[in-house]
């Protein structure tokens, strides 16, 4: 007949778990006469078990986790050390390093060998729920749960209960065991247990003089105090559970596996899966709309984080439950299904659904929502489409108003289209019917958390080191630039970048849609727009904050960017005594953004000749930075180019710097290189007629 596992297992260190695991072995050992074996899952304390028992294995648990062979009766000896009081022994390696690498999966085909070999197995589950730990639950009867009368300990162990039982873990199969109680103390197994939301199956006394006097002499309680208070409470409790018959009762019990699949209903496999995402659909809308009847998810404080914690720990509990009422069986058929179903669940009930996901993966850089069944993301450059899904376009809706609410947008059928941002930073637009035709669609544009420094794009390979010290000299020389290219190019990445080499004594104002820009200095003024109101006005758009910035006393002005009448105003703040500021516009080649800054003038209504546009443009604008994403997803600087005057009614551009490409390699990657033009651009004389050295090297090729 096989036998059973106890995995003992704490809500926080210092609950007396390790202790009470190697004397219930020795106390079940003493009342049952079985063979009994304790082994040490417990990776954070790796090596208290040698010290509480007195023992060191032949081997440890990473080295049974490795073994190739058939674990029996005899190979078992090779690694167990053997008490005289009738339990064997495999402890946990008592290197940090050597702990953290075992192999779950194969301690697992161990522990399933074991169970043929003894009666009762004990495991020191430590005191979270690690993979490690994890596969010894799965194989496990019971898991004594150990828990002190103070409100933290229990707190802990609610919580770790809770995802126990999130985790398909049968409630019964969880028994609560209070450890180092005194009578008297207010924190009663009544209180525990109304607190647990589950009654108290056994008591362990308090007994430090006995407990530290054992660990002193490295032995169990039991074999050197026999009548001691802990010894008689360890020993209670193994009696209890023997003479209640508990292990084989639990043992009918339905847990949770990794391993199978769920049972074909069709005999196609296509179908099958197609049938198995609509039942997880209707499964979460289901639960979606209880939950709404359960819970008013709108009453939370968006600064608070600890009522948010709160109300995510009392949704999920929710969540759960509502589940427990479901037939779920064909739907959630391992705990891996049941914990994504919930967290899924709580994402889009709270968050932003399984977008949360993508905006904690550092290396997705943009996210692309078209409706609810489709989403797209962009990966190391290259656009793919994401496995997961929204519920229905309800939901998708509801994300974007949780994005905007807290930063004052709004978006509804008057106003179907939103520019806002995240709390990191990340912009955002989103657009919902009627003018998107397939539901709600969401752009996300993400920002890295770390702010990316000239170095980092010398070392992604978007400039050179000369192009860097170049582009830092003619900021520091108060030329005025326009970062030109297309959508998703890098722009405002780079005008970042720009903007760390302006002087930290200068008054910077910058003016943006939706504020991307962050800047390390610390005298910095941001501004943004605001949408007009739901009576239609109140809007305050991009031209009327740079004629604000005009009042201010700005050293330097920087526009996010330039795609209207604002574009006039910013070349007259340039021409009047701002130079040194900067903007970005859309366009393809430093020819291009020419015209496309002389379109933009226009838009102003200002009753301006072409010929006074372009003389305002070549006077106004010093330099252009072309920046470009390659068909490979790479981003390089493609031109530098100074801006030389006006000839006859043509702008004069001269490249200093330019990437000209020679063709792709055989891994798909763009191979290509900078190459310096040799001309020298007019303000470096100035520069060094006023004493700033400039070294000539910047403009020859090496």
């Amino acid at each position: 007949m096989s036998g059973h596992i106890i995995t003992i297992i704490g809500g926080k260190g210092g609950v007396g778990k390790s202790q009470l695991a190697a004397n219930l072995a020795l106390a079940w050992a003493g009342e049952s006469r079985q063979k009994v074996l304790l082994l040490d899952f417990d990776q954070k304390a790796c090596g208290d078990q040698n010290l509480i028992t007195g023992l060191r294995s032949k081997k440890s648990i990473k080295d049974l986790a490795e073994f190739n062979g058939a674990i029996d009766p005899k190979s078992i000896m090779l690694f167990t050390a053997d008490h005289k009081a009738g339990i064997s022994y495999i402890g946990m390696p008592t290197e940090a390093s050597a702990a953290s690498q075992i192999n779950e999966e194969g301690l697992g085909k161990s522990l399933k060998a074991i169970t043929n070999i003894y009666q009762l197995t004990i495991i020191d589950g430590g005191s979270e729920l690690s993979p490690l730990t994890l596969k010894a639950l799965e194989f496990s009867t019971l898991i004594l749960m150990v828990v002190t009368p103070d409100l933290l300990a229990v707190n802990q162990a609610r919580r770790m209960y809770g995802d126990l039982v999130t985790m398909l873990f049968p409630k019964d199969m969880v028994q609560i065991v209070v450890n180092q109680f005194v009578n008297g103390h207010p924190v009663s197994p009544d209180v525990i247990g109304k607190q647990m939301g589950k009654a108290v199956f056994g008591v362990v006394p308090r007994d430090d003089q006995n407990c530290t006097a054992a660990l002193t002499r490295s032995a169990p309680v039991i074999t050197v105090a026999k009548n001691a208070p802990f010894a008689a409470g360890i020993i209670d409790l193994a009696r209890k559970l023997i003479q209640k018959n508990v292990l084989p009762t639990l043992a009918k019990l339905v847990k949770p596996q990794d391993t199978g699949k769920k049972p074909s209903t069709t005999g196609d496999a296509a179908l099958d899966e197609k049938k198995a995402k609509d039942a997880w659909t209707d499964l979460k809308s289901r639960i979606h709309r209880a939950l709404v009847e359960e819970m008013d998810l709108k009453k939370q404080d968006e600064n608070d984080p600890k009522a948010k914690i709160i109300l995510r720990e009392q949704t999920k509990k929710v969540i759960v439950d509502l589940l427990g009422k479901e037939d779920t069986k064909t739907v959630l058929v391992s705990r891996e299904d049941m914990n994504k179903i919930v967290k899924e669940i709580l994402d889009e009930a709270l968050g932003l659904g399984p977008l949360e996901d993508m905006l904690a993966d550092k290396s997705i850089s943009e996210i692309m929502v078209v409706g609810p069944k489709k989403i797209y993301y962009e990966q190391s450059g290259k656009v793919k489409k994401s496995e997961v899904i929204f519920t229905n376009d309800q939901q998708v809706r509801n994300v974007i108003e949780r994005i905007v609410a807290p930063i004052g947008r709004r978006i509804d059928e008057k106003t179907p289209y939103v520019d806002a941002r995240l709390a990191d930073g990340s912009r955002v637009h989103a657009i919902i019917p009627p003018c998107a035709i397939d539901g709600c669609v969401i752009t996300i544009r993400k920002f890295p958390d770390k702010r990316l420094t000239y170095k980092d794009l010398v070392k992604f390979g978007s400039m050179t080191e000369e192009m860097a010290d170049f582009l830092r000299i003619s900021v520091e020389a108060h030329r005025n630039i326009v970062v030109s290219g297309g959508t998703g190019s890098g722009k405002t990445t780079l005008i970042n970048m720009l903007g760390g080499f302006i002087q930290s004594n200068e008054r910077i104002i910058t003016c943006e849609d939706s504020a991307e820009l962050n800047f390390p200095q610390d005298h910095v003024v941001r501004l943004e727009t605001r949408p007009p109101s739901l009576e239609g006005d109140g809007e305050i758009d991009i031209r009327c904050l740079v004629k604000q910035t005009l009042r201010m006393r700005p050293d330097r002005i920087v526009v996010g960017e330039c795609r209207g009448g604002e574009t006039l105003d910013m070349l007259q703040a340039m021409n009047t005594g701002h130079d040194g500021s900067m903007t970005t516009v859309h366009s393809n080649t430093p020819r291009d953004s020419m015209s496309r800054i002389e379109t933009l003038v226009q838009y102003s209504g200002a009753p301006l000749t072409q010929r006074a546009i372009r003389e305002m443009i070549a006077s106004a604008v010093h330099m252009v930075v072309q920046q470009s994403r390659l068909d490979d997803g790479s981003r390089r600087i493609m031109n530098i180019t100074e801006i030389g005057g006006i000839q006859g009614d043509v702008i004069t551009l001269q490249d200093i710097f330019m990437y000209k490409q020679e063709g792709i390699g055989r891994d798909g990657k763009i191979v290509g290189k900078f190459q310096a033009t040799g001309f020298i651009p007019k303000f470096i004389e100035k520069l060094e007629a006023k004493g700033y050295k400039v070294p000539r090297g910047l403009f020859i090729n090496k």
